[in-house]
């Protein structure tokens, strides 16, 4: 198989940002969902992106194990204006209060409890809108019904935790829980409205089961056999005391927010936490993280990918991902025996096979894959090597290593973008030493901020050649594709040349030559990156590309 790359993403930022509200830790909805970025094991600190006043540049660690691809600053520069969209970037407390806004005002229409109308709202997505008309417009049981809830209506009585009446016909022997078979006294029992009653243990058993193995929120009913009566959020509070199993429930709930709102996204960064709330449609685009920086898309949550699109990404993912390359292979270098089907690698320049499967031992011809016996003496001379079976066989074996070929052409220059990318992160590190030292020399932090804008522009024309090779491998041959690749060799070109020109001792090169040359080179290589993504994105506006479907 391959190696999977981790994937990098590229430099586009969103032109209007709104800023992150400032929520409570806690809520009026959700009481019992108060809770902090330590808990949920998602503490770090913020980092924003760099802009024109900014006065340091964070370094990072030179060992490969300590290189985070995440971690890598992102340019200045600006984005498509159609890739513009308003967004807010929100830690886990801000999520909370999110959502308990909108339940709240939901809740004010809906008259039921917190629980119930959380799991309505996710059966909706989270569009109140819909939701109230879909109550209103319809009818109550049949919007309960759709969301495969119980009308709570129809219960006796609102849910709460019950103990069993000590007047109760046997109560001063006890009473069996029907899960452990023990027998408890009253105040050692639990029960619901629904009057099944296990003992605290018990209970406590099955809620940390259903919580921390199963990750099971939405729907956490009564543990007697074939009873759907529903456990609130509240009462799963109550009974439960282990106050990591309460962390675990309060995440689970948060997580089920995000995942179900069209709205919302989480970031992509390692253990950052935070999601992005989009005002508007769910669509492509690149957003940055205000705590971790990380650069990712709206629509599918992977670091942003331009030129290839969410669904190209996901196919050549799985298809770096998975054992595609190691099929491919076994198919291009090895066949199957005829009788038994066992696969078979030659090992020598013999035309004569012998299957080493214990139970066949067939003989048969490599060339033409008919029995051996027919062939005679001449067995380096297949007789049957043209005939149509064997012209057959050929081409398959023939299209499975140009369809190898192909795939390894991509992947190679696609991982070694990545490669190259990862390496000249450590730029940054040695950048600022260089304007570190000049500073010190009398030189002002004006004069040498420009380092750090070029290997920003470095970097991200990196990003973009990488992704070019993943949009390339699903690309048909035709004239706008030729022009795409002579683009991409332009940027290719550029792109090594300003990295060659980092790479180099610059020690005994005058600033301001060393400025204007540095600066010549990645307005240059920025230009032509934009010029290729300006191509593709109007290959798709004016549907000139033709695509693979593999």
């Amino acid at each position: 198989g391959f190696l999977t790359p981790t994937l990098l993403p590229t430099n586009l930022i969103p032109n209007t940002v709104f800023c992150a509200h400032s929520g409570s830790s806690g809520c009026s909805v959700f009481p019992h969902l108060g809770m902090d970025e330590k808990d949920l094991n998602q503490e770090s600190s913020i980092a924003s992106l760099d802009d024109e006043d900014s006065a340091s540049v964070d370094g990072s660690d030179t060992s490969d194990a300590m290189v985070n691809l995440a971690d890598i600053p992102y340019g200045t520069l600006e984005s498509r204006e159609d890739d513009a969209i308003a967004y807010e970037m929100l830690n886990p407390d801000q999520l909370i209060q999110h959502m308990a806004d909108i339940t709240e005002e939901v809740g004010q229409i809906i008259q039921v409890s917190p629980t119930y109308l959380r799991l309505l709202l996710d059966h909706f997505k989270w569009d109140k809108h819909a939701l109230i008309e879909c109550y209103f417009e319809h009818d109550r049981a049949r919007t309960f019904v759709e969301a495969s809830l119980v009308d709570p209506a129809t219960l006796p009585e609102p849910s709460r935790i019950l103990t069993p009446s000590p007047t109760a016909p046997g109560a001063t022997a006890g009473f069996i829980c029907d899960i452990c078979c023990l027998n408890f006294p009253a105040d050692q029992m639990r029960g619901l409205v629904c009057q099944h009653f296990f003992c605290l243990i018990c209970w406590q058993r099955y809620l940390k089961w259903k919580i921390v193995c199963e990750s099971q929120i939405d729907r956490i009913h009564c543990p007697s056999y074939g009873c759907n009566f529903l456990i609130e959020d509240e009462l799963v509070f109550e009974m439960l005391n282990d106050p990591s199993v309460h962390r675990r429930f309060q995440k689970l709930i948060c997580s089920s927010f995000v995942l179900n709102n069209r709205a919302l996204t989480w970031c992509p960064g390692p253990d950052c936490g935070y999601a992005a709330r989009c005002f508007g449609p769910r669509e492509p685009h690149p957003i940055s993280c205000t705590n971790c920086s990380e650069t990712f898309c709206f629509a599918c949550g992977q670091p942003w990918h331009d030129p290839v699109r969410c669904e190209q990404l996901k196919v050549w993912l799985n298809r770096i991902g998975d054992d595609a390359g190691t099929t491919n292979w076994i198919v291009a270098n090895t066949k199957e025996c005829p009788k038994c089907h066992a696969t078979i690698e030659k090992n020598g320049g013999c035309n004569h096979m012998t299957c080493r499967n214990v139970d066949c031992k067939h003989e048969f011809c490599w060339l033409c894959l008919d029995r051996w016996e027919p062939h005679g003496a001449r067995w380096y001379n297949c007789n049957r090597y043209d005939e149509a079976t064997a012209k057959q066989a050929r081409d398959a074996q023939a299209n499975s290593r140009m369809d190898l070929e192909r795939y390894l052409f991509y992947f190679n220059r696609y991982a070694n973008h990545w490669q190259s990318l990862r390496f000249e992160a450590r730029l940054y590190e040695s950048v600022q030493n260089k304007m570190e030292a000049m500073q010190t020399h009398g030189t002002s932090w004006i004069d040498v901020k420009f380092f750090r804008k070029v290997v920003d522009v470095l970097c991200s024309c990196r990003r973009t050649l990488m992704y070019t090779y993943a949009f390339a491998f699903f690309l048909k041959k035709n004239n706008h594709s030729l022009i795409f690749e002579s683009n991409q060799s332009d940027l290719e070109l550029a792109t090594e040349q300003l990295s060659g020109l980092l790479d180099r001792d610059l020690s005994n090169m005058a600033l301001n030559e060393l400025k204007q040359k540095l600066q010549d080179k990645a307005r240059y290589c920025e230009s032509r990156r934009q010029v290729l993504l300006d191509h593709v994105h109007e290959g798709y506006e004016k549907d000139f590309w033709e695509q693979n479907t593999t």
